[in-house]
């Protein structure tokens, strides 16, 4: 019989998560992985947020707990069965035709769109996302299609599987979480949190192998500073990210004629 989601927060009894990971995978064991480690684990175990994880191996109807089987139209690899991918899903998501809202199911495919900060935000602001980790050449489309799966890819690269992908978003998530990190005013000088990408950070040495800090950074005069790291975003941002610099330049033209 399928057992019921494992949780993986330990330690004490928690105050109700402020956010819950729900990841089906055929390698629970891979995680909580890195994300048991500094800011993340401590808010772990903390209780901030909640992983839980569901084997879907475990939703398979055969001894051999079979979980794919070839393409229809011939193919290299294999597919991951609709029926079983059903039953895992069932067993933990919350469709939409329930009387409250439906929770986020991901689905990590290159195929997808591309993951980027906006859409982290808002999943930071749900209570409970579902996630899918696909493995082989994925998963059927009919059960994406059934359960309103969202397609997201973390960029144009091929993994092995859905998991490194999913331990990207939630570390993503994660630190935005109210408690997670310490000044929270930091996370509103990252990159992308202003369109940006970030300027670049120097520390002691002041002078290290003949290489010194901007002199901009040493006055102490916060507009001055503020300018500097300013420039040295829209620089970054324009040479290595045109699409961003794009819409930062739509932005502000639409800004100003406001």
């Amino acid at each position: 019989m399928p057992q019921a989601p494992e949780a993986l927060v330990t330690r004490a009894a928690k105050a109700e998560p402020r956010w819950t990971a729900v990841v089906l995978t055929l390698f629970p064991e891979m995680f909580p992985g890195p994300l048991g480690q500094s800011l993340a684990g401590r808010a772990l175990d903390d209780g901030i947020w909640a992983l839980e994880t569901v084997d879907i191996r475990d939703y398979a109807s055969n001894k051999h707990r079979t979980v794919d089987d070839a393409p229809f139209g011939g193919g290299a690899g294999m597919v991951m069965r609709p029926d079983v991918v059903d039953a895992a899903l069932r067993a933990c998501h919350r469709p939409s035709d329930t009387a409250d809202a439906a929770e986020p199911l991901i689905y990590f495919t290159p195929r997808g769109r591309l993951l980027d900060q906006r859409r982290v935000e808002e999943l930071a602001a749900e209570r409970r996302v579902v996630m899918l980790c696909g493995r082989f050449e994925g998963v059927d489309q009919r059960v994406l299609d059934a359960h309103g799966a969202e397609e997201i890819s973390i960029g144009d690269v091929v993994l092995s599987g859905g998991e490194p992908a999913a331990l990207v978003l939630m570390d993503a998530v994660v630190r935005l979480l109210p408690g997670v990190v310490g000044r929270e005013e930091s996370l509103e000088e990252e990159s992308f949190a202003r369109g940006l990408l970030e300027y670049p950070h120097f520390t002691r040495p002041q002078t290290w192998d003949g290489r010194a800090v901007p002199e901009e950074l040493l006055s102490g005069h916060h507009e001055r500073i503020r300018a500097w790291r300013q420039r040295q975003s829209e620089e970054a941002t324009r040479q290595r990210r045109p699409d961003l610099w794009a819409r930062y330049v739509a932005a502000k033209a639409d800004e100003e004629s406001s």
